[in-house]
């Protein structure tokens, strides 16, 4: 199983890239959202893969971060939603836009992708809306590929140096942590995990901070 490819971008086409690996070039299917996010041709890319296997067919599916990975594989256990509907979803929400929409339950945002009906964004709702709460609660367990140093090939030794600080989150990691640590507190505290992701996905229209998240979703789940 192939879970990881970095190296030189050789061709971006609509719904792909061409990715050379030490001379190996490996044709990866991503999202509208991801290709525009990597640079052009000559530039050095990695992305999380996914190979699908079918009798005739190897497909690989790249990704920029583990939990778009397993939103894909999420979207694809639903009936009706192949690979690639699922990487329309993906590219027309992005990762926080799909546990936002199954969170709350908003099946027209999951109509908006291209080719998604309003049967099927209702099916895709109604069938991940209890799951969803899983992928959300993975935060920035997993780092994103963004974050990594830039990628180039090994040269020549170079003198020892100070080690280099750590690069600080992304703020999209941050908000991520910020929105699983709400989710895992408010589940600790006895509530049901779709109706915590719900309260959660609401509060952070308004808020980033985890403390203030939890905040605003108590009050949202306090009785009326």
């Amino acid at each position: 199983m192939i879970g990881k490819l970095s190296g030189r971008i050789d061709y971006k086409g609509s719904d792909h890239v061409l990715l050379d690996v030490r001379g190996v070039g490996y044709i990866v299917h991503v999202s509208d959202r991801t290709r525009m996010a990597l640079p052009g041709p000559g530039g050095m890319a990695a992305l999380y893969t996914e190979l699908l296997v079918r009798e005739d067919l190897l497909q690989l599916f790249g990704f920029q971060t583990l939990a778009e990975k397993e939103w894909h594989r999420l979207l694809m256990s639903v009936q009706g939603v192949g690979a690639k509907a699922a990487m329309a979803i993906l590219g027309t929400l992005g990762p926080e836009g799909v546990a936002r929409a199954l969170a709350i339950g908003d099946a027209g945002a999951i109509r908006k992708a291209p080719g998604v009906g309003p049967k099927l964004a209702s099916r895709v709702v109604m069938e991940l809306k209890d799951k969803a709460p899983a992928v959300m609660a993975m935060g920035s367990a997993a780092p994103d590929l963004d974050d990594d140093a830039p990628l180039v090939e090994p040269v020549a030794e170079a003198p020892a140096a100070a080690a280099p600080k750590p690069a600080k989150p992304s703020a999209r990691r941050q908000a991520q942590q910020a929105q699983a640590d709400a989710l895992s507190a408010l589940t600790n505290l006895g509530y049901a995990p779709s109706e915590a992701a719900q309260a959660v996905a609401t509060a952070a229209e308004e808020e980033s901070e985890t403390p203030a998240l939890i905040r605003a979703a108590l009050k949202l789940l306090a009785p009326k």
